[in-house]
């Protein structure tokens, strides 16, 4: 028989069990309840839109930065790699308005997306798919000179009546020459954006640590960018680019894009604001823009340093990783930009990037990678339509692309060939090229493979 206190203890011992039994469902119950919420929350965060800088007035891409804080927005879609130190760039993509419409709406979807502190300089101020374009020449102090010089009427006309004022020979797409497009008015007016544009940059944020000028058919892989620019001191009067010579004046090619440190901006910004009518005058006898801007740089103290091949003057299908002919072998530098470009082929070094990161988490493109990763898997034996940019002539009797291909094989160094228009061309070094209607291609594989296997192993990034 149990004892009437021992009873009541077991009784306190089965309701004790029974309430904790209780309590554990009513939590777990709970937390199933509460989880299909959160897991909400975190996929419209995820989802969040990540469309360029809607506020035209604003610097800053805010889209960047909620992208910066919340992290990835997911496998299927664009991903905004994490990017320190990218707060600290402006970057200054500088346009036409003959040119804007077709190459700059790429670049709200692909460069520019993770990009939160940026800003467009054209010859005309208008806003494309929501984003403000500043006209640059606003900011020259001598308005009576844009009267006076025949470089400025496709100017007038359009700030007087927008797109209207704009003709049929304003599109003209004339070849580039040893001395640019003379015939072409809108690259005649472009060399007087420079200077005005830093004027305009400084005065829209005057505390970045650098600015990255770029041009609309250019592309900025941002990780090498910055991986790069950490060998630096920002405090320094720096002005970074590939180097081009016109004359005795050594400058950084502005199509490659190039870096100017905020010291040094200020004092160019400080040169132009009390010796513009010096620099109007020598930008009148001139033809580039970009070396009138290196120029003046000089004139304050800050020469150039030698970029290449870290900005490249050239698309990637033109690139050559393997030549032995530059002072620098390109293969363990970073690939920071390239130039040349459409807009097909910066949607598709964005997309190259995504998979990139995606996949491995890397956002720090070397050149051999860009080779390894982007080019040889585009080579084959053989391409039909395809030119390769092979550069060697044969003067021989060669009248079949089988009869090139042959050519190539029998020669112990040749490693790619195209037969253009009934003559074949062979190359010691393998390109990628494009698309091409009279032409065909192909490569010898063995070769390219032994190449590639010989390579450096890059164990770090060169940066020069």
């Amino acid at each position: 028989m149990i004892t009437p206190r021992l009873y009541r203890r077991r009784i306190t011992w089965v309701a004790s069990l029974v309430a904790l039994f209780l309590l554990y469902h009513f939590f777990s119950l709970r937390s199933d309840l509460d989880a299909p919420a959160v897991a909400a929350r975190t996929k419209t965060s995820q989802n969040a839109d990540t469309s360029p800088n809607a506020n035209a007035n604003s610097n800053t891409n805010q889209n960047a930065k909620a992208n910066a804080n919340n992290g990835e927005t997911g496998q299927d879609g664009p991903i905004c790699p994490p990017l320190p130190g990218m707060e600290d760039v402006l970057v200054i993509l500088k346009t036409g308005v003959t040119e804007a419409l077709d190459k700059v709406p790429v670049h709200f979807q692909t460069t520019l997306r993770c990009v939160p502190n940026y800003v467009i300089f054209s010859d005309h101020d208008e806003e494309i798919a929501g984003v403000r374009v500043h006209d640059a020449l606003r900011n020259m102090p001598d308005e009576d000179l844009k009267q006076s010089i025949p470089d400025f009427n496709i100017y007038n006309r359009i700030r007087s009546m927008g797109r209207a004022g704009l003709a049929q020979d304003d599109f003209s797409d004339v070849a580039n020459s040893a001395l640019g497009k003379p015939d072409n008015p809108g690259w005649k007016l472009d060399k007087w954006k420079f200077l005005p544009m830093t004027m305009g940059t400084y005065k829209y944020k005057s505390d970045a640590k650098w600015y990255v000028f770029m041009e609309a058919d250019t592309y900025f892989v941002w990780g090498s960018l910055l991986a790069w620019l950490g060998n630096f001191n920002p405090e320094d009067p720096l002005y970074i680019g590939t180097e081009t010579q016109i004359a005795d004046v050594v400058f950084a090619h502005g199509g490659s894009g190039f870096i100017v440190s905020n010291p040094a901006m200020k004092r160019v910004v400080d040169e132009y604001s009390v010796k513009s009518n010096e620099i109007h005058a020598y930008t009148a006898g001139h033809w580039a823009g970009d070396c009138v801007l290196g120029k003046i740089l000089l004139d304050v103290g800050v020469p150039l340093h030698f970029s290449w091949p870290m900005l490249q003057n050239t698309a990637v299908a033109e690139l050559d990783e393997f030549s032995p002919d530059f002072y620098r072998r390109p293969w363990c530098y970073p690939a920071v930009a390239f130039h040349h470009l459409s807009a097909l082929d910066i949607q598709s070094l964005w997309e190259f990037e995504q998979k990139r990161y995606k996949e491995s988490r890397k956002t720090l493109l070397l050149h051999g990678d860009v080779f390894k990763e982007r080019i040889y898997p585009e080579l084959a034996p053989d391409r039909s339509y395809w030119d390769n940019l092979s550069t060697e002539e044969h003067s021989v009797a060669v009248d079949t692309y089988e009869d090139c291909q042959a050519l190539c094989a029998t020669a112990p160094q040749c490693l790619q060939f195209t037969f253009r228009a009934g003559r074949c061309y062979t190359n010691k070094t393998p390109k990628l090229g494009r698309s091409s209607a009279d032409s065909s291609s192909g490569w010898i594989m063995k070769r390219v493979d032994g190449m590639l296997a010989s390579a450096p192993k890059c164990r770090k990034p060169d940066f020069g």
